[in-house]
């Protein structure tokens, strides 16, 4: 599956997620053992923030963090729509964890917004089923992509999924989250 199916795929996903959380839920402790979920959507904004410009050669902005229930949906949409301009993943971008190809990068985007989905359904006891094409796109990458970045905080060592885990568990499973 090709990286913009799977930001297409991705964003009804995480706004399912995101638009079944109160305001009395933010202060909820994730599976993601550094964020509540309040810090989970933080992390998401300030990130598609700033990869939404760097996308698209732009210098970023600042989001207002008061509201992140407010900010969130249309840092994502700029961050996804960044991303699905022409060129947009041809050369590299600096990341968090040094200069990567454009299209890798989306790829790590990705998998953060697939997991971090997972983690903030868990803390606000909702339903958490994304599709399964993606999931296996995502688990195929994060193989590979992962392990070399476990420092035990980005990614903390591979945990083992019990049989009865679900596609997504496994992949939470594979980042590091205790399921």
């Amino acid at each position: 599956m090709d990286v913009l199916t799977q930001i297409d795929e991705l964003g009804p996903v995480l706004a399912g997620v995101i638009g079944g959380i109160t305001t009395d839920q933010l202060d909820n402790k994730t599976p993601c053992s550094e964020f509540s979920v309040r810090g989970v959507l933080e992390h998401m904004t300030g990130g598609a923030t700033q990869f939404a410009a760097a996308f698209a050669g732009d210098e970023p902005g600042t989001p207002d963090m008061s509201n992140v229930l407010g900010e969130i949906g249309p840092a994502l949409t700029a961050l996804f729509e960044s991303m699905h301009r022409p060129g947009a993943l041809a050369g590299t971008v600096n990341a968090p964890f040094g200069e990567v190809p454009r299209e890798t990068f989306a790829r790590f985007v990705v998998l953060d917004g697939l997991v971090h989905g997972w983690d903030m359904a868990i803390a606000t006891k909702q339903p958490y089923d994304p599709p399964a094409a993606l999931v296996a796109a995502v688990e195929g990458f994060a193989a590979e992509a992962v392990p070399p970045l476990r420092d035990g905080v980005t990614f903390g060592a591979e945990v083992e999924a019990p049989a009865t885990a679900t596609p997504i568990e496994r992949l939470a499973a594979l980042t590091g989250r205790q399921i």
